[in-house]
């Protein structure tokens, strides 16, 4: 008998199928612009390719710096801080 997968989107795709659309997206998402210490919410979209953990989907992080077209976020889950780099077309404004 064959192992089960357990990847990142293991049994996921079609929550995410539901709720977004890779060739819907406008070329204005890609280009967002954020300055040092905004307040950003976490929303994974378009490309599943450099898309965020399904676990921080929804969570507002501020922005620490700009890392070539991604930014690095710092989120807050209860006491813990949490760096990711994330893609302008996974950020919104909070």
């Amino acid at each position: 008998m064959t192992k089960r997968s357990s990847g990142l989107f293991s049994g996921k795709t079609r929550n995410m199928a539901r709720h977004h659309m890779p060739s819907k997206q406008s070329v204005s998402a890609y280009i967002k612009d954020f300055e040092v210490g905004d307040k950003v919410a976490i929303v994974p979209k378009g490309s599943v390719k450099n898309i965020p953990h399904p676990r921080y989907k929804g969570r507002i992080g501020v922005i620490k710096e700009k890392r070539g077209t991604a930014y690095v976020v710092e989120v807050t889950i209860m006491k813990a801080k949490r760096t990711l780099i994330v893609p302008a077309i996974h950020l919104d404004k909070a």
